[in-house]
């Protein structure tokens, strides 16, 4: 069977099938519904993100099964779970803007954006539904959900340990980041690659390593963010790298504190203390990370971790060559930086 694993193709795919979630009603609560599609991107728009997540999750699928078109419903589950916690991210942290455009509370308000929030995190559940109607097992289905709810206590869990240490002066360790990275955007990954493959597979040992797979993506994912945050380059990423004008406590800042000298660390407490840094303030704060290792430190674990993911997906034994090149192609574009 042809599985027609093109990347487009597996977006507006997904897309099709949130589309169908949030059909457009009328009367009342039309609002409502304007307001989640805009906030995926859905409106038009095309401000939508990369869509990676629910793309793992089908390609996960398809590569052991074939066809991805039974996968859908998870997969929309997956984005939209995703979504419904960045809406209350941007409330928590406060961003006006997401994706170049105003974010929902910035334009709706704080108590409608959580309401719609909440409405993304019912919707996702409801997706899950129709699972069965596409004729896998309760006790299949069961266990997807299951792995979703889990999923959602370790996204809260990593959101409370974000908020917690930015409620400190001193910062994180790193361990706990990693601890806090791997509840807040690993655990995600993990479990979108990890419900494709239990959707199309009884065999536990392959489950395993496909979810092993998703972890190691999740958390390479996350510090190439990190040194995307500091060292991007705009031209190519579309995003200004602001994580030190803002005071982002990433990896390569955590780390840098961790070795500075009691001069640099000084130094470094000064800047961070500064409400509004000026240019060069900031080019000074980037010079110093890097001298401290906070560079090479972060690009070497997201390597390592790239790496991990690549021995765990060839582990796995993956059936489907278009699924495998695709998933491999995920991987090898998560180092940019």
């Amino acid at each position: 069977m042809q599985t027609h694993t093109a990347l487009p193709d597996l977006i507006s795919a997904t897309e099709q099938e949130i589309r169908r979630l949030l059909a457009q009603h009328d009367g009342p609560t039309a609002g409502l519904y304007d307001m989640m599609l805009y906030h995926l991107g859905l409106d038009g728009s095309e401000s939508t993100g990369k869509r990676m997540r629910p793309l793992l999750g089908l390609l996960a699928y398809a590569s052991i099964a074939g066809d991805y078109r039974r996968a859908l419903p998870g997969a929309a589950a997956v984005e939209l779970g995703h979504n419904f916690s960045l809406v209350h991210d941007d409330i928590e942290d406060n961003d006006g803007e997401r994706r170049h455009r105003a974010t929902l509370w910035a334009i709706h308000g704080i108590p409608q954006a959580i309401n719609a929030g909440d409405m993304l995190f019912t919707l996702s559940r409801v997706a899950l539904h129709k699972l069965s109607d596409l004729g896998f097992s309760d006790a299949k289905v069961l266990r997807v959900m299951r792995l979703y709810d889990m999923t959602c206590v370790a996204l809260c869990e990593g959101q409370y340990l974000d908020i917690w240490a930015s409620e400190r002066t001193e910062p994180m360790s790193v361990e706990l980041y990693f601890d806090m990275i791997g509840r807040k955007t690993a655990a995600l990954i993990a479990a979108s690659v990890e419900a494709g493959a239990l959707l199309a597979t009884d065999d536990e040992a392959v489950i395993r390593r496909y979810r092993a797979f998703g972890w190691a993506l999740g958390i390479a994912f996350q510090l190439n963010d990190d040194l995307l945050g500091i060292w991007g380059d705009q031209t190519k990423t579309g995003k200004e790298p602001t994580d030190v004008a803002r005071h982002k406590m990433t990896l390569p800042v955590i780390y840098a504190f961790e070795h500075a000298t009691a001069e640099d660390r000084a130094c470094l407490e000064a800047i961070w203390r500064t409400d509004q840094l000026q240019g060069g303030q900031v080019a000074e704060a980037v010079d110093l990370i890097e001298r401290l290792g906070g560079r090479n430190y972060t690009r070497d674990q997201a390597r390592e971790h790239r790496d991990r993911a690549l021995a765990e997906l060839d582990a796995a034994g993956v059936v489907d060559a278009e699924a495998l090149e695709s998933l491999r192609g995920i991987i090898m574009s998560v180092i940019k930086a």
